[in-house]
């Protein structure tokens, strides 16, 4: 890998290219007839078509259900009574989420194609119900175990900014897409940091929402710790997306009282006066100094905006073991009733960590269990005093490609590199990452926005208060260094 890889230079949206416009603009030009779902449905195919091969974010692309969809959705906005509030929106769901018509293979060998696949998952439902325009499936690596994308069902995923590097995982798919507009909203899974490691990695916006807000279904092997949430170029079109996922669906025997609300409601109230504690490391975590600076500089446009920035720790000890009981005995519980030839197919990393996890005993995890419960009872006991809590998103930027942690660290396994993100999966906490800012490789950075559980909305208000200051920038065409490759 090149050691200064080109940065690309910042790419506004252009009205005049609907491929380069997020889901605000698009509906607004839906409404006034200045544009037609089917002209950003060709675009986004078109985009797809341009850039998928450099950075395999799409494992099924589907232009004729996409066309016929966008079709259906012109002549309903055509009429003026479009089905919801992402109709005509090019999306995309993750390879672990069930989308009726197409497989669900989950990056695994031991899946076959054949199906049936005759369901929607609530997550796939709503955004049909809504209206949106879906136009394939995004890549994960295998059972989405670990924080890169890449399996030995689909291979390799890049990542635009440079594609000699990890776009992170476990949903690296819909980073990678997101990052190139190949789509505008892009589905996303979390049980240790799978959606916010790759929007790091690729400098897009998502939120791991507040558990059982948006219903998943069937159930994560990851139990508890799995949230699923939206990823997109803007926090603003998270909120919206979120707004639809979030309804109630009976299949999701974890949900609670259903949250039902427009998230897009509170964007534009600002930050003024809101207590916002910063810290930097967790008080345990070693952060490379050019993340960190892009974090210091991004909480003083904070402080700009009115927070009050206090720096200090939650004050718990590094909670990887306990999170390790959990991710271990899931990765276990998938492969438990796997024959020995289903087994051999496996990605080797996952096999080891199954062996992990069959290895703990009943007593141990629910130990864990309990210090889990601790840990949640320590952060509701920290929220009310602050209103947010502020990191960053990963203590790294994007490594090279083929490797399941960074070359040359020493290290074991992918959640020693993410520890910032696995902490408020125990914790069941809304989480959002928005780009702010680049490392000396000219790789983007991560802010990370963690919130009280249930308070989405804090979270939602704080990353668009951020982004609004300090707008993103996105690469136009993946950046390839064919030295690496």
């Amino acid at each position: 890998m090149s050691e200064h890889p080109v940065v690309p230079a910042p790419v506004a949206p252009d009205a005049t290219d609907l491929g380069t416009l997020g889901a605000g603009d698009l509906l607004r030009l839906y409404r006034r007839k200045a544009a037609s779902p089917v002209e950003a449905t060709r675009a986004a195919l078109d985009r797809i078509s341009r850039f998928n091969h450099a950075v395999n974010a799409y494992v099924l692309v589907d232009e004729d259900a996409a066309m016929a969809d966008a079709r259906a959705s012109e002549a309903r906005w055509m009429a003026g009574a479009p089905a919801g509030p992402v109709d005509g929106v090019p999306s995309s769901i993750k390879d672990l989420t069930f989308t009726r018509g197409w497989p669900t293979r989950k990056g695994s060998k031991t899946i076959a194609a054949d199906g049936p696949w005759d369901v929607d998952a609530p997550f796939t439902a709503h955004m049909r119900a809504a209206g949106a325009v879906i136009l394939g499936k995004t890549a994960t690596p295998e059972f989405g175990w670990k924080g890169v994308t890449d399996s030995p069902l689909t291979g390799i995923t890049r990542n635009p900014w440079n594609t000699a590097t990890t776009a992170g995982g476990s949903s690296g798919g819909a980073g990678a897409a997101a990052a190139l507009n190949m789509g505008v909203l892009h589905q996303g899974s979390d049980a240790g940091g799978s959606i916010r490691i790759p929007c790091a990695f690729t400098g897009t916006a998502g939120i791991k929402p507040t558990f059982g807000i948006i219903p998943q279904w069937p159930a994560s092997a990851m139990g508890t710790t799995s949230h699923l949430g939206p990823m997109t170029r803007t926090i603003a079109d998270s909120a919206l997306m979120m707004t639809v996922v979030g309804q109630p669906d009976d299949r999701d025997w974890y949900m609670g009282a259903p949250i039902t609300q427009d998230w897009t409601l509170s964007l534009e109230r600002g930050i003024r006066g809101l207590r916002i504690a910063y810290s930097r490391t967790l008080g345990y975590v070693s952060v490379n100094p050019d993340v960190a600076r892009a974090v210091d500089a991004a909480v003083a446009v904070l402080a700009d905006l009115g927070a009050i920035i206090d720096e200090v720790d939650p004050g718990f000890d590094d909670p990887l073991e306990i999170f390790n009981a959990h991710w271990f005995t899931g990765a276990a519980k998938i492969l438990a009733n796997m024959a020995p030839d289903q087994r051999a197919l496996v990605d080797p990393g996952l096999r080891r960590v199954a062996e992990l996890g069959a290895g703990v005993g009943t007593v141990d995890y629910l130990r864990a269990v309990d210090a889990r419960v601790a840990l949640g009872e320590r952060m509701a006991a920290f929220h009310r005093t602050y209103d947010l809590l502020i990191t960053p998103t990963l203590p790294i930027t994007a490594f090279a490609v083929g490797h399941d942690v960074p070359p040359g660290s020493g290290l074991e396994h992918w959640m020693q590199w993410t520890p910032f993100s696995y902490p408020f999966n125990l914790t069941q906490q809304p989480a959002a990452s928005v780009q702010c800012g680049f490392g000396d490789d000219g790789m983007p950075v991560g802010l990370h926005i963690v919130g009280p559980r249930f308070r989405d909305d804090l979270v939602f208000r704080a990353a668009h208060a951020f982004e609004s200051a300090r707008p993103p920038r996105f690469p136009a065409a993946p950046v390839e260094d064919l030295e690496a490759r």
